[in-house]
């Protein structure tokens, strides 16, 4: 009877036991009793911190105790009070997230739950804005080199707004880099000083707003701003910013002279129905390089444009060039504007079936647009209808704002189902204002996803909120070690003096993962 009744005992305590817990047949007839964590897994930040875990009993032993263990050398100061672990990290140093088994222990049974620890953050003040005595910068860029630095660049606005808005108004340019993806940044250095009122001419008054991208298969880097001393709504077709495109063929250690190209582009406009234009420049942030056009040299590099036509209507359009940059010609051409009245900043990506995304800042959201290709090669095609991207669609709201931001496709896997999918990330200032800059994601699995911009526009999955500080632009690109670099405007330390404020220039990375909360994981091609 004494053999059976101990069966029995085991069988009850296997049916009990939870997530991770086993427990052993008694010996010489010690009470025994299930554990068990609340959770299977526990995923904590990088930094040391302490922290908590709760466990059950199905009964306790009177004098027996819940001893806890582990073997990882970063884990310690494990104590156990009534049904709760508490133990400390150290700060995760490492480049990839670490794992560790917690072992709780109570008389024949045990429980164990598996502890991650991502990687230390990488956030780092690129540019910083500390006082409202120091010159304010503005108006992040970044790139990846074919090597895999990390070129993060910024307006350093002696003039405190925005080129021409003070008359002879200095702004530089300043560039960062980093070789180890974000972990390491060199030296604020200038890309080019404007001269001010020093300057001998119009356009090296002052160079802002700049936009950047590194060929991949390169060392060449192009990077384009405005210039000039006029601003773009004071902008006519006779007296306009000029438009600055700087090389460099080092990798962004060295730069070239810049070179106006304004009127090569001006110029395409001067006959269509709504031209000739006033003002117009290229948004800031990430040129676009594609997946799969390649002509000669280069894959294709596309950028959006702001421009107000001859009535003073805003309109966006897309550029494309084949070679780099030394030439640009007009997506589809200049009869139809990619968008017209409800537009201002516009952002560019490529959809997976090749056609071009445009994305422009709106209050309340995104105004989304689709090209599609009858001739990739000369670029023909057509723009689709537009569609705002807001709270009536489930799609992205920015509250109360209306701001430049990034949107960018990456390849990824569904952790739910292992599924093969591509994650368009759009990032604005949640709100309400300017505040509170995130990340909004959504899964396209197949060509329907896309079909139309209204489908782009509706139905976003969710939302990572990056700072919860006043912010406002921000831009983002790939890196080599499968992370997504993320700069964005932010009131660090102070609130900047309106209207056109001052920011510290902030850099941070993320995983997919972390990004979407376990839910998509990068997947590389």
């Amino acid at each position: 009877m004494k053999g059976m009744f101990s069966m029995f005992l085991c069988c009850v305590a296997l049916l009990t036991t939870g997530v991770g817990c086993e427990t052993q047949e008694p010996e010489g007839g010690k009470p025994t009793t299930a554990i068990t964590f609340e959770q299977s897994v526990l995923t904590v930040e990088g930094d040391a911190a302490s922290h908590l875990v709760y466990f059950s009993l199905d009964k306790r032993v009177e004098g027996l105790d819940v001893e806890p263990q582990c073997d990882a050398e970063w884990v310690s100061d494990m104590k156990v009070v009534a049904s709760v672990l508490s133990f400390k990290v150290t700060k995760n140093e490492e480049r990839l997230p670490r794992e560790a088994e917690l072992v709780l222990t109570y008389g024949d049974a045990t429980a164990k739950m598996r502890l991650v620890q991502n990687e230390a953050t990488r956030r780092f003040d690129l540019f910083p804005f500390y006082n409202n005595s120091d010159i304010p910068y503005r108006i992040p860029a970044v790139a990846v080199t074919n090597n895999g630095t990390i070129l993060a660049c910024a307006d350093y606005r002696h003039s405190g707004a925005d080129i021409g808005v003070i008359d002879k108004g200095r702004i530089d340019l300043h560039i960062r880099r980093s070789s180890d993806n974000g972990v390491t940044w060199d030296n604020i250095t200038p890309i080019i000083e404007g001269q001010g009122a020093h300057s001998p001419d119009f356009m090296n008054v002052g160079y802002g707003d700049p936009c950047i991208v590194a060929d991949r298969e390169s060392s060449r880097v192009l990077l384009m701003s405005c210039a000039g001393n006029v601003s773009y709504h004071a902008g006519t077709r006779n007296r306009h910013q000029n438009i600055a495109r700087f090389y460099s063929d080092d990798g962004g250690m060295t730069w070239g002279k810049p070179t106006d190209i304004a009127e090569s582009i001006y110029s395409k406009f001067d006959n269509c129905s709504y031209g000739p234009v006033n003002a117009m420049f290229i948004a800031s942030g990430r040129v676009m390089q594609s997946r799969t056009v390649k002509v000669a040299d280069y894959y294709r590099l596309y950028c959006a444009i702001i421009m107000r036509d001859r009535s003073g209507s805003p309109k966006n359009a897309v550029l494309f060039s084949d070679n780099f940059g030394e030439s640009w010609d007009v997506l589809g051409g200049v009869s139809k504007a990619a968008l017209s009245g409800n537009c201002d900043e516009p952002k560019v990506e490529e959809l997976p079936d090749g056609s071009i995304l445009l994305s422009s800042r709106c209050n309340g959201g995104r105004n989304f647009n689709i090209f599609k290709f009858t001739d990739v090669a000369s670029g023909s095609g057509q723009w689709g209808s537009p569609t705002i991207s807001g709270i009536n669609n489930g799609g992205v709201e920015a509250r109360d704002n209306s701001t430049n931001g990034e949107v960018m496709l990456i390849p990824a896997v569904r952790t739910e189902d292992g599924a093969n999918v591509d994650l368009l990330l759009q990032s604005v200032p949640l709100g309400p204002g300017r505040a509170n800059v995130g990340i909004y994601y959504k899964a396209l699995e197949s060509a329907a996803d896309y079909a139309s911009s209204s489908k782009i526009a509706q139905d976003w999955e969710d939302v990572y909120q990056v700072t919860k500080l006043n912010s406002a632009y921000s831009t983002m690109t790939w890196q080599a070690d499968g992370r997504l670099a993320f700069l964005w405007e932010e009131t660090t330390y102070c609130e900047g003096l309106p209207p056109y404020g001052g920011y510290t220039i902030v850099y941070d990375c993320f995983t997919l993962d972390k990004l979407t909360g376990g839910k998509y994981t990068y997947r590389k091609e």
